[in-house]
């Protein structure tokens, strides 16, 4: 609209002349629309909830934009999402098994050109040490159990063994 280019250009304005005088620009977006809130279906800035997130890497696979990489460390899993690639597709959070990836409202990603390569989200899904063998492993998460188990107990042993030895458990149970 005619308005909105001229309110634009008085805004730009007001920063250079703000510059001239020596005082500090706004550089983000925030600064200007400090008033605006975002409507609670947008789908702004992608967040992780390190809590649900199993390190399955499905998130990393549907993403089209290569906006999310999951790099295994010592400690864990290191999950990064790079903001400034993300395209806001959504086909993270539509297709993560346990809702663990989700956008926020948030739509300020205006980033100054130094800082662009800074706007991460970076998370740490950690290893647990298993009871039986004592090998580092990603237990499944509340969410997982909830969604494989509804309406059941949830046998303790998922949370505190590895795949290998649940399985081998679950094999003795079954054949001795």
């Amino acid at each position: 609209r005619p308005q909105a280019i001229a309110e634009a250009l008085a805004q730009g304005i007001e920063i250079l002349q703000a510059k001239a005088k020596g005082e500090k620009a706004p550089t983000k977006l925030e600064t200007i629309f400090n008033d605006f809130e975002a409507p609670e279906s947008y789908r702004g800035r992608m967040a992780l909830d390190e809590q649900k997130c199993t390190a399955c890497r499905t998130c990393e696979t549907v993403c089209p934009s290569g906006a999310i990489k999951i790099t295994k460390t010592l400690e864990g899993y290191k999950h990064t999402i790079w903001h400034n690639t993300c395209c806001f597709c959504g086909n993270c959070s539509y297709f993560c098994p346990t809702g663990a990836i989700f956008p926020t409202n948030d739509f300020n990603t205006v980033q100054l050109q130094n800082e662009k390569y800074q706007d991460t989200n970076v998370a740490l899904v950690p290893f647990y040490e298993c009871e039986s063998c004592g090998k580092n492993f990603i237990p499944a998460t509340n969410a997982l159990i909830e969604k494989a188990y509804p309406d059941k107990e949830v046998p303790e042993i998922l949370a505190v063994n590895c795949p290998e030895c649940r399985k081998k458990t679950a094999f003795e149970r079954f054949y001795k």
